[in-house]
């Protein structure tokens, strides 16, 4: 079953026969944060405000930011049963005492779902090559994911169709049509799988997480739920004796 740990406010990637060697070195050099999760992760909805802080802060302070897809449940896994929908009911409501964050609970009354968080994030790589291509804001995949989050965790709508995503699309006057295509292209599967295989080579076993990266090196920032004030403050901490890109100042 999903494991989530109630304490550090992460849920754990199962373990897979497949991974790669993990590596502490990326392709792109300088410094940059980036920000690991799954839209069908509850801790990644439960942090999501401070995960938008963090962005705009990275922004106002000159650092890249960046959102990566990990696969929570790739293919699922889960079966949709009496026990699995309890510990889900007694998880969200944790996460929301815990960080206020509203969630609702009509999916927990469908008879059947499958539980597959490949689509969604899937969807999410979709939206960043389709900002690529547009030159569009660099709020615009941030804010993609969090409308996956809150469709899914507040509306209890199932992300697994294109059709989930059509309202979303309708309040941000982007092009469905061409989202769709992309959604079920051979290319973004494979670069979603890709994205998978990235975030396992960087260590990543849980979700929310959060990497900080210098000159190509990567080290952990947070693992699991924390609030604006205390990460920022681990930001600066962390940073506190760079040269570039300065001091960060929360």
């Amino acid at each position: 079953m999903m494991q989530c740990d109630p304490v550090t406010g992460a849920c754990l990637l199962p373990k897979r026969n497949d991974e790669a060697h993990s590596s502490q070195l990326s392709q792109h050099p300088g410094w940059a944060v980036r920000y690991i999760g799954d839209p069908m992760c509850s801790w990644c909805w439960g942090i999501s405000p401070t995960v938008r802080r963090l962005a705009e802060f990275c922004d106002a302070q000159g650092l890249a930011f960046s959102l990566h897809v990990g696969g929570l449940r790739a293919d699922g896994g889960d079966p949709w049963n009496d026990a699995f929908k309890a510990f889900l009911r007694n998880e969200w409501r944790h996460i929301a005492e815990v960080t206020g964050q509203p969630f609702g609970f009509t999916l927990l009354d469908s008879s059947h779902f499958d539980y597959d968080t490949e689509p969604a994030c899937r969807a999410v790589v979709a939206i960043q090559m389709l900002s690529g291509q547009l030159s569009l804001p660099k709020s615009t995949v941030l804010d993609f994911f969090a409308a996956i989050q809150r469709k899914f965790y507040v509306d209890g709508q199932d992300p697994k169709p294109d059709r989930f995503y059509q309202s979303i699309f309708d309040q941000t006057g982007l092009p469905f049509d061409t989202f769709q295509q992309s959604f079920a292209s051979v290319d973004v599967r494979q670069a979603t799988d890709d994205e998978f295989a990235r975030c396992r080579q960087w260590s990543v076993r849980s979700f929310p997480t959060l990497l900080i990266e210098r000159d190509g090196a990567i080290s952990t920032l947070t693992t699991g739920y924390v609030t604006p004030d205390a990460l920022l403050a681990r930001l600066s901490s962390h940073n506190s004796d760079a040269e570039e890109p300065g001091q960060v100042n929360p």
